[in-house]
């Protein structure tokens, strides 16, 4: 090129997949802005099949008004100049609550082929999904935070939903049942912040599952294809009496039909939940995928609770990694009454062959814990890390715990125990 050539526009001739691609990485605000380009670009941003709106979009302020008024502006004003279909609309902002606007951008996107929805609006007065959702039967992801769903009796599901994440939702039990039945390629599902939920969940394609809040009941009926749960369920008196009067086994009710499975978290009340009911005995099910099992707060003064978590290690021959945390009432834990189900139960035949690593943590050096590292130490012939933190009021029995963690067998010749002190 000479000099006093004009410098060529290499980026504006670019395929247009190419500038959509370019134009998507950048926050709404500034696709919006490269309008002033030039006469070439004043409407490549019009055409962005995905738009992502937040806060940034606009000047904030502490005066929440002004904000709100400015962000409908601009989105209102993005969406009327916008040409051709929109796939995916995200709106994540805390100055947004319940607004008509929100019903008409809908309404818009319901017309113009959208497959992503993500809706995440402030606290306050909750937004009311318009009945025009209803009608997008191309969604393949949908997430919804603090508003209310109330699918009418006409709604027969979304056919090509793949993701399901509902977050703080009002909406009638029996119909999360319905929806989730009737998304017939769902792949995965996320229910969090639900109240005294009693939950059925019929999807044959669900891979991934997240469960958080107070759950009466779950029964995973139909998921055969899952590899990745977490579970968190918070516990009220109501909850707590209603678990008591179970007779059927809630074991099985959650992990009998799961043959699949390679991750398993459960967080606080789970291996509790697990453990009421009928002894399921011999399982009719073997892990063979399950590589990473976490449970957290584990009560060691509860022989059930201990058999859960038996059952579940010895079931998955194939474990890699374990990860326990304890949560034991230390006067009940010390007394120990029943030392003698470890060689009862947990014999010298079991042998995890690919555990590698063990982490156990709030851990009080009760007898049943030290039974249980004991139990692994000496079946774990590919052990690489025991990894052990105990809870915070543990003082006087450490020096007794690390007597008594040298002492034990290890299977494996590589295997380093690691006492880790807060």
């Amino acid at each position: 090129m000479q000099m006093g050539d004009a410098a060529e526009d290499f980026i504006s001739d670019l395929p247009q997949s190419i500038l959509e691609n370019i134009l998507t990485r950048l926050p709404i605000g500034d696709a919006v802005r490269t309008c002033i380009l030039s006469s070439k670009w004043r409407y490549k941003w019009a055409t962005l099949t995905q738009l992502v709106f937040d806060e940034n979009c606009v000047p904030i302020s502490n005066d929440r008004v002004p904000v709100e008024k400015s962000l409908v502006k601009f989105i209102t004003h993005a969406l009327f100049l916008h040409q051709g279909p929109i796939h995916k609309f995200q709106l994540s902002t805390v100055h947004l609550q319940s607004c008509p606007d929100i019903d008409q951008w809908l309404l818009f996107l319901s017309r113009n082929d959208i497959r992503e929805l993500v809706l995440e609006l402030g606290e306050g007065e909750w937004f009311r999904v318009p009945s025009c959702l209803f009608n997008c039967r191309k969604l393949t992801r949908l997430e919804l935070f603090r508003c209310e769903f109330d699918p009418p009796l006409t709604f027969t599901g979304f056919p090509c939903l793949r993701s399901l994440n509902l977050h703080q939702v009002l909406v009638a039990p029996e119909a999360i049942e319905s929806l989730i039945s009737s998304c017939p390629l769902l792949e995965s599902l996320s229910l969090s912040y639900f109240d005294s939920l009693d939950l059925n969940i019929c999807a044959p394609n669900l891979k991934y599952l997240y469960l958080e809040g107070e759950f009466k009941d779950i029964h995973l009926e139909s998921t055969p294809l899952l590899v990745s749960m977490s579970i968190a369920m918070y516990m009220t008196d109501d909850i707590a009496e209603h678990f008591e009067q179970s007779s059927s086994c809630n074991f099985l009710k959650i992990l009998g039909g799961v043959p699949h499975l390679e991750k398993l978290v459960g967080y606080i009340y789970f291996t509790k939940y697990l453990s009421i009911g009928d002894d399921p005995g011999r399982l009719p099910i073997t892990y063979n995928h399950l590589k990473v099992i976490e449970l957290y707060q584990v009560s060691f003064e509860d022989m059930k609770e201990i058999l859960v978590v038996i059952q579940l290690i010895t079931n998955s021959p194939n474990l890699k990694e374990l990860h326990i945390s304890g949560s034991s009432n230390t006067l009940a834990a010390i007394e120990a009454p029943d030392l003698d189900f470890w060689e009862k139960e947990c014999h010298a035949d079991y042998s995890f062959k690919q555990l590698k690593l063990v982490k156990m943590t709030d851990i009080s050096g009760v007898p049943h814990e030290m039974e249980l590292i004991k139990f692994l130490l000496s079946n774990s012939p590919v052990l690489e890390i025991m990894s052990i933190t105990p809870c915070t009021f543990v003082t006087e029995r450490k020096v007794n715990m690390l007597i008594e963690l040298v002492r034990f067998i290890r299977a494996s010749p590589r295997a380093e125990i690691i006492f880790i002190q807060n």
